[in-house]
């Protein structure tokens, strides 16, 4: 059984502005100690069809998730807010989210553009369990030197991360390196066949309902193993 939307909250990031944060209860006691901030990508908000479904999915095997808009997409804009005003809006969330108390250890991340921000945030200090990546955007497509990776041996928790094999944003392949200079814990799992937004090639071997389900059991597996009750 999937879990349905609990609640909403409405979240102040600065005076005279706010955001909407979606609350997806875990649906198993046995994983209810964790609670999964995820932000979402540049172009498409918390709404879309991949952060839902993702969402509910990791919901169903017992992590409670909070999905948000950031500011620039809640007031209908396009262009995406500066880093330090994306930062303060992921930040804003979390601070709620612990107030609030929705659930013990606490870890975040996102898709794309929401998990580089939550890296980042992660990577200045931010109170945080760990940190799951859906597909990492290394670099904009076909700008091979202008990687966005120098914080990341500054973050000082675990790190999953969730990149398909034809990722023009960034491979595997080209992400293995860069987290050897990391001196924390980190997994990468490889979407075989998968794009950016992990959508299997034919020639992948499997479908795409196999692809997503073994991403969110991949998910579900390392929260289990990094966070055990």
């Amino acid at each position: 059984m999937i879990p349905t939307l609990q609640d909403e909250m409405r979240v102040e990031v600065a005076p005279d502005q706010e955001v909407t944060a979606l609350i997806y209860p875990g649906g198993k006691p046995d994983l209810a100690g964790i609670t999964l901030i995820l932000g979402h990508g540049a172009g498409a908000g918390q709404r879309s069809g991949f952060m839902t479904s993702c969402a509910k999915g990791l919901a169903a095997r017992g992590v409670t998730v909070v999905t948000f808009d950031f500011l620039y997409m809640e007031q209908g804009r396009r262009v995406p807010d500066p880093n330090n005003k994306l930062e303060a809006c992921f930040r804003a969330v979390a601070e709620v989210v612990r107030h609030e108390k929705i659930g013990g250890t606490l870890v975040i991340g996102g898709k794309s553009m929401g998990g580089r921000i939550a890296s980042q945030v992660a990577s200045a200090g931010a109170d945080v369990g760990g940190l799951v990546f859906l597909g990492y955007p290394l670099h904009p497509p076909g700008k091979f030197d202008q990687l966005r990776a120098k914080h990341l041996p500054e973050v000082k928790v675990p790190m999953l991360f969730i990149q398909g094999s034809r990722d023009a944003f960034g491979t595997p392949g080209e992400l293995r390196p860069i987290l050897k200079k990391v001196q924390v814990p980190t997994e990468l799992y490889a979407v075989e066949g998968g794009d950016h937004s992990f959508k299997v090639s034919k020639r992948a071997g499997t479908t795409q309902e196999e692809t997503d389900k073994a991403m969110l059991d991949r998910i579900e597996a390392w929260l289990r193993q990094t966070y055990p009750i």
